[in-house]
């Protein structure tokens, strides 16, 4: 039984850096940092387990990971008391890169569904989906903070306005698939992700403009004044005129 107990002993030690519990942040040798709760070593790279689930993950070299710190802060999703809502959020952006937040809106639905821990297969995180390097250079330090993200994206997705003279189609297209290859192809490139994913966003946001001005419509016929009818007079005692004529 010693034997045997010795035997699951170092395994267990063993076990240790391959898979870790907890909130914890990977610092990478960018200064870029990732919060996960749980890690496993997956050849030559690790990976940091997003969730509890093991959907949300995201691969990274090994090698590029400075160190791990434990995860002072509260964890990514989680909502304080005074957390401001997401819709303040957006609104309070937008209006600060004088962008549309229905645009804003319609960009997150499509990058993420609005999931915070969002991660797709090359990498982007979070709600507005930012690559590692796009993130660095934004000054978005935690991608998965959701605010700094929308922050980043935002800022991000108006740069690209403004390249493209605000042409909207082109930005959309850079910012799903690289400016490199708009200009390399004077336009959406044409590759089926990136058609669809521009022609999906235009339709949401065009679809939340038609319900706002169809809501604006209603609401300006709602106070219009209605048609004057006839004034209704109420009954009253009538004055005693025998009064004023001796007067």
């Amino acid at each position: 039984m010693k034997v045997l107990a010795q035997i699951v002993l170092a395994f267990g030690l063993l076990g240790m850096p391959l898979l870790a519990n907890a909130t914890d942040v990977a610092v990478l040798t960018n200064g870029f940092s990732i919060r996960h709760e749980r890690r496993e070593v997956v050849g030559s790279v690790t990976r940091l387990y997003l969730g509890a689930d093991r959907d949300g993950y995201v691969d990274v070299s090994t090698d590029e990971i400075d160190r791990f710190e434990k995860d002072l802060s509260a964890p990514p999703g989680s909502t304080a008391h005074n957390a401001q809502p997401m819709s303040e959020v957006i609104n309070a952006v937008s209006s600060r890169h004088h962008l549309d937040p229905d645009l804003i809106n319609s960009v997150i639905h499509a990058e993420s569904a609005f999931n915070p821990r969002a991660v797709s297969p090359k990498g982007a995180q979070g709600l507005m989906q930012l690559m590692p390097q796009t993130a660095s250079r934004l000054g978005v330090s935690d991608a998965f903070d959701p605010g700094a993200n929308v922050e980043g994206g935002t800022r991000y997705l108006r740069e690209l306005l403004e390249r493209y003279n605000f042409d909207l189609i082109k930005a959309l297209a850079a910012y799903n698939a690289g400016p490199q290859r708009v200009e390399q192809y004077h336009g959406v490139p044409p590759y089926n992700e990136t058609q669809a994913y521009v022609a999906r966003i235009i339709r949401d946001f065009n679809r939340k403009k038609l319900a706002e001005r169809k809501a604006a419509a209603v609401k300006t016929a709602s106070h219009k004044s209605p048609e004057r009818s006839a004034p209704t007079v109420k009954q009253v005692a009538l004055p005693d005129t025998t009064q004023q004529a001796s007067r």
